[in-house]
């Protein structure tokens, strides 16, 4: 069994996932439960993986006012506990603005993932990036994608007029409803918005425990995860895209 720290993990959508996959997951402080993780020091070669989803506004495409900094500040932290704590591997999810991260000693492969590919009703995008000490790589077999028959699920729901009702709202991250009894209704929809669907957050803990060296296997040169044939280096059409935009950067 995987000893797995999360950081950042609010009620941990994502950590629910691993812990389905077999995964123990030990969850560190959190600003909701009155934590906060400029005051954590994780201890040194005893977890074997590091996950966590930073605070992303700094980053979003939805954001309507200067960066604060506050974003850069703590994917800094993560990445301080990565390289503190050694683990393995390490699972950061974001948004797709979100800069690199570099650990010291790590490959780093960045991926997207939507919500309509694990059997859920909408079509919110995930961006994660995997790294990993032993140079392996994730192989992302994903499966098609579902119909989408939903808006997607958002932190800011709870405070809007004609919110879906909560157990619908649960449903969209692959939930029952949850009781969160000490947290306001719109504080509610903020954690589980905030939050990794469940069952993508299964699919990732999957590919970890199957994670490949990165010669073992021919994967699209994006770093998506696909697998590519023959002679061809990117996957779909929207890898090209991606690996000529990292060009021009």
């Amino acid at each position: 069994m995987q000893l797995v720290l999360s950081l950042f993990p609010g009620v941990d959508l994502l950590g629910r996932g691993f812990e389905a996959e077999g995964f123990c997951v030990v969850r560190g402080p959190d600003l909701i439960f009155g934590g906060d993780i400029r005051d954590f020091k994780p201890p040194s070669d005893r977890f074997d993986g590091i996950i966590g989803g930073s605070p992303c506004q700094d980053f979003s495409s939805l954001r309507r006012c200067p960066p604060s900094g506050y974003g850069l500040q703590m994917l800094a932290e993560f990445v301080r506990c990565v390289e503190h704590a050694r683990p393995d591997w390490f699972l950061l999810e974001n948004v797709p603005g979100v800069p690199d991260i570099k650990p010291v000693g790590y490959a780093v492969q960045r991926f997207d993932l939507r919500a309509n590919e694990f059997g859920l009703a909408q079509q919110r995008l995930r961006h994660f990036q995997f790294g990993s000490l032993r140079n392996q790589v994730l192989v992302l077999d994903r499966p098609s994608r579902g119909p989408v028959s939903q808006p997607i699920a958002t932190a800011t729901e709870g405070a809007k007029l004609g919110r879906r009702d909560w157990s619908d709202f649960c449903a969209l991250q692959g939930l029952p409803p949850l009781a969160l009894e000490s947290f306001t209704m719109s504080a509610r929809y903020r954690a589980v918005g905030n939050g990794v669907p469940v069952p993508m957050s299964r699919f990732i803990a999957r590919a970890i425990l199957n994670q490949r060296s990165c010669g073992s296997i021919q994967l699209c040169i994006c770093g998506c995860g696909r697998r590519v044939e023959g002679k061809a280096l990117s996957a779909l059409p929207a890898c090209r895209k991606r690996i000529e935009r990292k060009r021009r950067d």
